[in-house]
């Protein structure tokens, strides 16, 4: 921290840990109003001063403190609100301590605390970012490793299943029906990887080797009703941990894996040392409860956490500045997995969806903040796009510079640096450089810049030269703190389409072979590029694949992007062109044009492709337009009544263009639905659903009983949620009746409940601001649960503009008040919802002034220290 402002941690400001911790041993005996946790660490003080030791702890009862077996005088420590403080410590000590804590009081989920009612839960930790401080005094920072040795006691009765990390060292029984279990962690982890469960748990095991011969266990628990759901997550993990010894040579390295699943939890998993706890609605997967959209997170995310055993835990981060280091390297090796798992173009379509809408968002609001950030006040504040989504990209664009033998070249030598070690970023690009030869600091701007570059790109050809010139130029907006930018190395995957539709072959360079495509890249403001000896191309393809996180800016009309969309190879390129005629026609109606050619021009192409031979599922995304919250970035100011309503008229005209082939095609589609879950089943319901969604807007008779019959008729979850959200969009009158099954149905189901909460949240009219009140009454919803929360609420603020955004804001103060109430209870949870409110300058005037009233009301209220940093930086 700052000397000067001691709420702010600056990345200048760091400096190595004076103390060393050597070994960790920890012994727990385990109750639900009282935890008695005993701790020794054996510490090496590293510089030649003698600084007082500062172990973190918070919430904490100090029983017993001694120094290599004597009992320390009150003049040799000092407890304060969040610390302990040790004097006079020789270079080398044992210090024991011994705290009480009483994990049900503990509603903040950091830390050790009750999953569940106390009759039937269970205790777990989570211990990310600055969680451990709950559990005992240490020092909890990322760049103080150590192996830990761990002794769980309990009753067990109550508490039969005792887990940590590491290796099984032992378990046996005590006096009073108590027992205990050991747990060996001999890889040197810092305390944020800490974790422990206890309680009533069911699980599924199967036998693995490794690649290297290592003959591992892996077993997920659950609660009894929910461990029948589990299957699908052992298979990814299974799938994960092959593809990481083939694509990365990476190998399992202890004798057990374990994941444990909760409804109680602020993150969606958390990798710790061979323990991973995950949210329960990442893990759970059945069709008849779990959406195709749901089984994919299942897949991602187990991959996700098992991928960062290397990236993230035998390589960890220096400090929480450099999280993107195994958050956005994990995120990138996660959506490789993904992408050979299923669809590279629909993933990579996926991907980029996910980063315009909350990315880009953030990067054009108050909350704007570098990948690498240099000052926080609240580092839970940071786990966001910015940090996984964009992170990710950044990884992207290097392993794209580097080629894939490179870059599998240039990640061995990351992990044979690093192994066991505290990394930064500049230590992740100098292992992949310097594997190469090649130098990949220019990249490091990346990391520390702010915002998301413009790129403005213009072509022109010269027939008597025949030659091509593109010119690229580049212009970053100022953000908060950084009014000034820097040009970037900009990659531009590039093809020049023929009259034929086809990609032209270009001049090969240094001697290399003509290809259809280029990859070319600029560091200056501004560069012209020239393809000579090339014919007239009809239309420049650029930016292919997203070759890098930008908004494109290309002088290319609406006959330019639907020849791209007929006739482009790449199947992100050819989305892509679908997307900007879209937000093209949206612009003319948004600006009340009585004629927008761009509109019919989008449709027209669109009804040529719906009988083309097209993946079903790319498809689907083509007849897509952009989603609410990427539209809004655009608009300034913003009336989301407007902008909702110019969507709305973008859908209902090419519901009307394509007519009665609707209706033919989601029959057709129908015919052949089973429910499988295999990709092509997957896509053909993409493809269906989409299509009755686009049906219902132009048949009020027919298409809402079929709905209603597909509800209760479903094979699958995903249909049933098509069918019953159909419903709810178009105001059917089937649609009160769907609702009430529906929570009958799942009432004993907390995951699948969460969508009935969601579904209603998101409704477009104003009076879902009502509904969601009356919803926050309803016995099954608490405030008290994240998962509720962003289903309920989040879901309600961020997806609903309607509501929402209604002229006398009643949506905001609803939220004002939730912030309000959740804040007391987990402040996480209330800092995550407050982000909804960052973009409250864009509003047209009369929007604007009443959020800023609820900001500032809640800004001049006390707040936890979380949300607080948040209203400070939105309203600036």
């Amino acid at each position: 921290m700052s000397a000067s402002d001691p709420g702010t941690v600056r990345l200048a400001d760091y400096v190595a840990p004076a103390w060393r911790v050597v070994a960790v041993a920890l012994e727990f005996d385990l109750d639900i109003l009282a935890t008695t946790v005993r701790t020794r660490l054996r510490l090496e003080r590293t510089t030649a001063a003698a600084p007082p030791l500062r172990l973190d702890g918070i919430g904490l009862q100090l029983r017993a403190i001694s120094v290599d077996g004597r009992e320390l005088a009150a003049d040799e420590f000092r407890v304060d609100a969040d610390a302990l403080s040790v004097f006079s410590l020789p270079r080398e000590a044992m210090l024991e301590t011994e705290v009480m804590l009483d994990p049900s009081a503990n509603s903040a989920l950091s830390g050790l605390y009750l999953s569940g009612d106390a009759e039937r839960g269970f205790l777990l930790t989570q211990c990310e970012a600055e969680g451990f401080r709950r559990v005992t005094y240490y020092p909890d920072r990322p760049d103080v490793l150590a192996p830990f040795h761990v002794v769980l006691r309990a009753d067990r009765a109550r508490f039969p299943v005792l887990l940590a990390n590491g290796n099984p060292a032992g378990s046996g029984e005590l006096a009073d029906g108590r027992h205990w279990a050991a747990w060996d962690d001999p890889h040197p982890k810092p305390s944020y990887l800490f974790a422990l469960v206890a309680g009533r748990l069911e699980r599924i095991e199967q036998a693995y080797v490794t690649a290297d011969g290592r003959d591992v266990m892996l077993r997920i628990f659950a609660e009894a009703d929910a461990i029948g759901r589990c299957a699908y997550a052992m298979d990814a993990l299974v799938r994960a941990m092959r593809w990481d010894e083939r694509e990365y040579g990476r190998n399992y390295d202890l004798d057990v894996f374990h994941i444990v699943a909760t409804h109680d939890f602020n993150m969606g998993a958390m990798e710790n040392k061979g323990l991973n706890i995950f949210n329960a609605k990442y893990l759970l997967a059945d069709p008849q409860r779990s959406s195709d959209d749901d089984y994919a997170h299942v897949e991602a995310i187990v991959a996700h956490e098992y991928f960062h055993n290397w990236t993230g835990n035998r390589v960890t981060c220096r400090d929480w500045f450099q999280l993107s280091l195994k958050e956005g390297l994990t995120v990138y090796r996660e959506q490789q997995f993904s992408a050979d798992m299923n669809s590279a173009t629909l993933k990579r379509i996926e991907d980029v969806q996910v980063l315009r809408r909350a990315q880009f968002a953030e990067d054009a609001g108050p909350l704007a903040h570098p990948v690498r950030p240099v000052e926080y006040c609240a580092i839970d504040n940071f786990y966001t796009a910015t940090v996984y989504d964009k992170g990710a990209e950044l990884v992207r664009l290097v392993a794209g510079r580097l080629g894939a033998p490179a870059w599998r070249r240039g990640m061995d030598e990351y992990f044979r640096r690093h192994d066991g070690q505290a990394a930064t970023v500049e230590q992740f690009l100098a292992a992949l450089g310097e594997a190469n030869g090649i130098d990949l600091m220019p990249y490091l701007a990346w990391y520390s810049q702010a915002g998301t570059p413009q790129l403005h790109a213009r072509g022109e050809y010269d027939p008597a030269r025949r030659s091509y010139r593109l010119t690229l130029r580049q212009h970053t907006a100022p953000t908060p703190g950084q009014p000034h930018k820097q040009a970037l190395p900009i990659p531009v995957r590039v093809a020049l389409l023929g009259a034929d539709g086809h990609a032209l072959a270009l001049s090969g360079r240094n001697g290399e072979a003509a290809q259809t495509e280029s990859v070319l890249e600029f560091v200056t403001p501004e560069q012209t590029f020239f393809f000579d000896d090339i014919a007239a191309p009809r239309v420049a393809s650029l930016l292919r694949g997203f070759s890098a996180p930008v908004r494109l800016h290309a002088d290319q009309g609406a006959d330019d992007l639907a020849f791209l969309l007929r006739h482009e190879s790449d199947g992100f390129s050819r989305w892509e062109a679908a997307q900007q005629l879209a937000r093209s026609a949206l612009g003319g109606v948004l600006a009340g044009d009585a004629d927008v050619p761009q509109l019919g021009i989008w449709c027209d192409t669109l009804a040529e492709l719906f009988t083309a031979d097209i993946d079903p599922a790319l498809l689907a995304e083509l007849l897509t337009p952009p989603d609410y919250n990427e539209l809004a970035q655009t608009c300034d100011p913003l009336d989301p009544v407007a902008l909702h309503s110019a969507r709305e008229t973008l859908e209902q005209a090419l519901a009307l263009r394509l007519g009665d082939a609707l209706g033919a095609r989601h029959t057709f589609l129908l015919r052949s639905e089973a429910g499988g879950l295999d990709g092509v089943s997957r896509g053909r319901r993409r493809l269906l659903n989409r299509c009755l969604r686009l049906w219902l807007r132009i048949d009020r008779e027919l298409a809402p009983e079929v709905a209603a019959t597909r509800y209760v008729l479903a094979p699958s979850m995903t249909e049933r949620l098509a069918a019953l959200a159909g419903l709810l969009a178009q105001d059917a009158p089937q649609a009160h009746k769907a609702l009430q099954d529906f929570a009958r149905r799942y009432d004993a189901d907390a995951v699948t409940l969460d969508k009935w909460f969601a579904l209603q949240a998101t409704v477009p009219r104003a009076d879902t601001v009502e509904r969601v009140a009356a919803l926050q009454q309803h016995p099954r919803f608490s405030l008290r649960n994240p998962n509720r929360v962003s289903a309920l609420l989040q879901g309600f603020a961020a997806r609903n503009p309607i509501a929402f955004h209604r002229s006398d804001g009643a949506g905001y103060r609803l939220i004002e008040q939730a912030l309000s109430d959740i804040d007391a209870y987990n402040p996480t949870t209330a800092a995550r919802l407050a982000t909804t409110l960052k973009d409250w300058r864009r509003l047209e005037p009369q929007r604007r002034a009443l959020l800023r009233a609820s900001l500032q009301r809640l800004a001049a209220a006390e707040t936890s220290h979380d949300l607080g940093d948040i209203l400070r930086r939105s309203l600036g």
